[in-house]
């Protein structure tokens, strides 16, 4: 019955016209049309999230990794947990639910870490996703009228503007919560230094895949029925995950692209071993971060196109017209005619690559450990810098400010 009604929710409100749509489609290529209508249907906010959320305390319970909580209270507080409610972490019961029956009283640290990471959040969303995103909607709202280097920058740029734009909103929901006492899981572990598609997957939206793995993956057979079977379970987890995240055949196709890679990574794996012993290699080491890292942040990069791009036929548009015929761009000054100014456009590259330094840094020491060490005026230098940076370089006005891109899932 969980099931049932959970999913038929979801279903419906974010399915109907996507069936309806496809079903028509699928008469179309047989010479039959059909006269139907889609519904007039406003998707709730969020419903992707605590969908899957609600999901969780059942299977958990079925499966008696979980008692059921006779707190009804306490079970509504985790289903609509503000912080989270609407775009993720997706908590589990076991991780989350408890956490509803202590008392939480003030704690300094606690409070003085949320705010760092609200403030960081802030600063990912208002300064960068925000700015990028005003030449990225110019280039993939009007695709056949740029080509070239242009639609590469704006490729690269969304690359950041939706990691930023989620990962942002997932800092600001992790501390705030954490300025209450609630401990929420960690969401994603910069991803764009992966070494993989599948290592990809372990660092982006971590409470979704994690998700995926337990829920769909696992009970699908994982990896115990052969390789075969497990090609066909990963790929599977793919198809749906793009699905959950939108009702059109352009999510699909991202889906499968990184389904197809992960499950082509997962064939070579082997080889892929034997290649590092033959140059002699160490996993970890700088040569092959140079080699891999550029290559999957291209893969990641391509497939975006198809989960950004308005329609399908538009992302075909804009893969036909990537060359590097009009390179000159970057130097002659036109890179700045896609809707950033040439000092937005510096500010944007500047603010990247401060972020890129910073996660780089942030894997080999934790940077709020680091800061905490330090001096009260260098702490405290810190904080303004960030707090001011937002303030003045923050994106603001109504017809420049976007919502955030995962509010629509």
């Amino acid at each position: 019955m969980s099931l049932l009604v959970n999913l038929g929710f979801l279903f419906y409100f974010k399915y109907t016209n996507f069936f309806i749509e496809n079903f028509v489609d699928a008469f179309r290529l047989f010479g039959k049309e059909m006269e139907t209508s889609t519904l007039n249907i406003i998707l709730p906010v969020g419903i992707s999230f605590y969908t899957f959320q609600t999901l969780s305390y059942t299977i958990d319970i079925y499966r008696k990794q979980l008692k059921p909580t006779n707190d009804a209270l306490s079970f509504f507080a985790f289903v609509a947990f503000f912080p989270q409610l609407v775009a993720g972490p997706i908590e589990r019961a076991s991780h989350l639910l408890p956490q509803f029956y202590k008392t939480h009283h003030f704690n300094y640290k606690q409070v003085k870490s949320g705010l760092l990471l609200i403030a960081f959040g802030l600063f990912k969303k208002m300064v960068i996703a925000d700015r990028v995103a005003i030449l990225v909607n110019q280039v993939y709202n009007n695709p056949s009228d740029y080509q070239g280097i242009d639609v590469i920058v704006a490729t690269i740029l969304f690359a950041f503007q939706i990691y930023c734009d989620f990962s942002g909103y997932s800092d600001i929901a992790i501390g705030a919560a954490r300025t209450m006492g609630f401990d929420l899981m960690k969401n994603f572990d910069s991803p764009y230094f992966s070494k993989s598609i599948t290592e990809f997957w372990r660092r982006w939206h971590i409470s979704l895949s994690t998700w995926f793995r337990d829920y769909v993956y696992i009970p699908l057979g994982g990896s115990r029925n052969g390789k075969y079977r497990t090609y066909a379970n990963l790929f599977i987890v793919f198809l749906v995950s793009g699905l959950w995240h939108g009702a059109a055949m352009t999510f699909v196709i991202w889906g499968a692209i990184h389904g197809i890679i992960i499950v082509f990574e997962k064939a070579i794996s082997k080889p892929r071993k034997s290649l590092y012993s033959k140059l002699k290699l160490k996993k970890e080491g700088i040569i092959p971060n140079i080699i891999f890292v550029p290559i999957v942040f291209s893969i990641v990069c391509f497939a975006w196109i198809f989960f950004r791009a308005n329609n399908f036929s538009d992302a075909l548009t804009l893969i036909s017209n990537i060359n590097f015929s009009n390179i000159s761009n970057l130097t002659n000054g036109k890179i700045y005619d896609l809707g950033l100014v040439k000092p937005e456009f510096i500010v944007a590259v500047i603010s990247i690559l401060s972020l890129v330094i910073f996660e780089w840094s942030h894997k080999k020491n934790n940077m709020q450990h680091v800061v905490a060490k330090q001096i009260l005026p260098i702490r405290w230098l810190f904080y303004l810098i960030i707090v001011f940076t937002i303030l003045i370089f923050g994106i603001y006005g109504e017809n420049q400010v976007s919502e955030f891109i995962y509010f629509q899932f």
